[in-house]
């Protein structure tokens, strides 16, 4: 039996200095606090948190029709009841089981992470952090670019912007960024008041639009003409299912769903227990997501149809009026400019703040992953950098699609239907693990189809449109390559987040180690043989006073992780000591720690004589390694961060 394990903990050493900013522009860059976590305990009902929902994903009514017009012309109504039927049947049912499985709002990308350790679910991680990246980059970018589109096609604007489409998208994007390096608090409160105005006024021209039609029954007449050129009804349909794919992205705002889910409301005191689902807050955020999920499939079923039936060809072609704002055009058509500046003013403020949504999004999920995988430069724990650089990505990308609505729909739906995919994927890997339930292996077979649709979708989608993946490609590289020097220059910190005894007699016999008492000896071998052969070796080369502190590590098979969680076990051999760590992901890491922790005499470290280059990289990737000379250098980097306030121990290279 394993023997019990100790309540006694190590404190652990200081976190290490770093040396302050040393110019004006420094210190501001740095002095703007950390990116903002969802507060623990500050909750509301799921009703309000669904406009924080909503102005992500019902802000695609801006442009959501005006690109299914384009790509399905007199189909898009069809197209669209696709589009709805796979959101209620495929993203809604796969979602409402990621808020089960992850409901401390890290959707499914913690899911992949939980089911896939290792090195493999590092990458699959970042890949899919290279993918959301993408998603609510897009957000920004695409939602600045139809914002300026609604404010230069204003009759009442447009004399002062003139067709600076670019610019003013520009502009837009640099007051976010400004917003947010001084500061910005998402409030649900604010975006109730930006999404419900712009429901209501979006239902008050859908209904002016059936009333247009009731009057003009001939364009009924000229839509079935149309449509006949396609067949019958089965071609219809076939024609249609074959254009949901450019549809898709009608489907996104679920992966914000979950990731609000910490800001729910759930059951009373449930939110202080760690240790159980919490199930109120489960079914809370169910309900968010399927109201979300009815309430933008009505909108979407029924603005495709006043749309296809009241805006000319001519319109929605790209560059004509109703390009992207299909809906605006017939605001201003059917009530006048009076009321279509105000839908446009809505329309603008709802697409402003799904930028900051997204931004806010950003902020919160580049912190969580990287720096725990060690992957993240340390500036990604300042907001104000972080802000910059995420402005500049959206300027780029602005820049490369010359803030072009339709051209930004590709990569936009690629995010959406990569994070999809990446969710039913996970649901199904999870129900698997419980198929030992009749129901689960149902259940993981119906998932399956559900993948299996979305990889579809996302195969359309990146072969007929290749710029989505394009740009998504060039996010997981930036993100991968970041992310392997960071954790190259960060190989030299100490990694240990806690220790703890295995026993009484480890934590009884610490106090007898600390403090210039013994000579720490790391061994390869934990065997009594090798530490008589160390012994014999030290005492006949060097003369040494006072016991010595044989020291072995035990690494975990996982070493992808960056911090580990330490359990330490130590027995008396004669006048020695036997020093023994489990779950170290580092040997060298490892030893340089606790060598800070016992303040030893000194310290003798063994050579290899190896190849460097392979054991530098047997060291990157498993902890192992030219332990000496890594160990020498981590302890040389800690001691800059420290202060010289004691006597540093001897360091001795032997050769092994």
């Amino acid at each position: 039996m394993p023997e019990p394990r100790s309540s006694s903990t190590i404190p652990p050493l200081p976190v290490p200095r770093t040396a302050p900013p040393k110019t004006a522009l420094g210190r501001w860059l740095y002095g703007g606090g950390s990116p903002g976590q969802a507060e623990r305990g500050h909750t509301h009902p799921w009703y309000r948190v669904l406009w924080l929902t909503g102005v992500d994903y019902f802000s695609t009514l801006g442009y959501q029709p005006g690109i299914a017009l384009l790509a399905a012309g007199a189909l898009s109504p069809i197209a669209t009841l696709f589009l709805v039927g796979m959101t209620l049947a495929g993203a809604l049912p796969t979602y409402r089981r990621v808020a089960g499985y992850s409901y401390a709002g890290q959707g499914s990308i913690a899911m992949l992470e939980n089911l896939l350790p290792g090195w493999a679910g590092k990458i699959m991680v970042l890949a899919l952090l290279g993918f959301a990246g993408t998603d609510f980059v897009i957000t920004m970018t695409l939602s600045a670019a139809d914002a300026a589109n609604h404010a230069i096609e204003n009759p009442f604007v447009a004399p002062y912007v003139g067709h600076g489409q670019l610019a003013l998208t520009l502009f837009f994007l640099f007051v976010l960024g400004l917003v947010f390096l001084r500061g910005f608090r998402e409030a649900i409160g604010v975006a109730s008041l930006v999404a419900i105005p712009y429901l209501i006024l979006n239902l008050i021209v859908i209904g002016r639009g059936f009333v247009e039609i009731a009057f003009r029954p001939e364009v009924i007449t000229n839509w079935r003409a149309d449509l006949a050129v396609y067949g019958d009804w089965s071609r219809l349909a076939l024609v249609a299912a074959l254009v949901f794919p450019k549809l898709a992205l009608g489907m996104s705002g679920f992966e914000t769903g979950v990731a609000v889910m910490p800001v729910v409301q759930g059951s009373a005191g449930e939110d202080e227990d760690g240790e159980t689902a919490p199930a109120g807050r489960i079914s809370a955020t169910r309900k968010l997501l399927t109201s979300a999920a009815l309430i933008m499939s009505v909108m979407l079923i029924l603005s495709s149809v006043v749309t296809t039936l009241l805006v000319p060809r001519e319109a929605y072609a790209i560059g004509g009026p109703a390009s992207g704002r299909a809906i605006a055009y017939l605001a201003h058509n059917l009530l006048g400019d009076v009321f279509g500046t105000v839908y446009d003013l809505s329309t603008i403020l709802i697409l402003w703040f799904a930028g900051a949504s997204a931004m806010a999004g950003l902020l919160s999920l580049i912190p969580r992953y990287l720096p725990r995988f060690g992957m993240a430069p340390r500036w990604v724990a300042f907001r104000r950098p972080l802000v910059m650089v995420l402005v500049v990505i959206a300027f780029i990308v602005t820049i490369i699609f010359n803030a072009s609505v339709e051209a930004q729909g590709a990569a936009y739906a690629t995010g959406v239907l990569v994070l999809m995919l990446s969710a039913a994927v996970a649901v199904v890997l999870e129900l698997w693990r419980e198929r030992g339930r009749p129901r689960s292996i149902i259940l993981c077979g119906f998932f399956v189809l559900v993948a299996v649709i979305f990889l579809f979708t996302l195969a359309d989608n990146v072969v007929t449109r290749p710029d989505g993946v394009i740009i998504a490609g060039a996010f997981i590289f930036v993100v991968i390559t970041a992310s392997a020097f960071s954790r190259y220059l960060r190989s030299t910190e100490l990694r240990v987040s806690e220790i703890t005894f295995a026993n009484p007699e480890s934590a009884e016999l610490w106090n007898g180690l600390i403090g210039k008492r013994v000579h720490l000896v790391p061994l390869r071998r934990a065997s009594e043989s090798a530490r008589k052969r160390k012994t014999a070796e030290l005492q006949e080369h060097y003369s040494i006073r006072g016991p010595m502190a044989f020291f072995h590590v035990n690494l975990v098979d996982n070493r992808s992780e960056f911090l580990s969680s330490l359990r330490l076990r130590i027995k008396r051999e004669g006048h020695n000591y036997v020093i023994t760590v489990d779950g170290a992901i580092a040997v060298a890491n490892t030893i340089a720690y606790f060598s800070e922790l016992i303040d030893p005499i000194s310290i003798f470290l063994g050579l290899t004589r190896r190849n460097l280059m392979s054991q530098a990289l047997r060291y990157f990737f498993w902890g192992e390694g030219e332990t000496g000379l890594m160990v020498y250098a981590i302890l040389l980097r800690y001691w800059e961060w420290t202060p010289e306030d004691d006597v540093r121990p001897l360091i001795f290279m032997m050769s092994e």
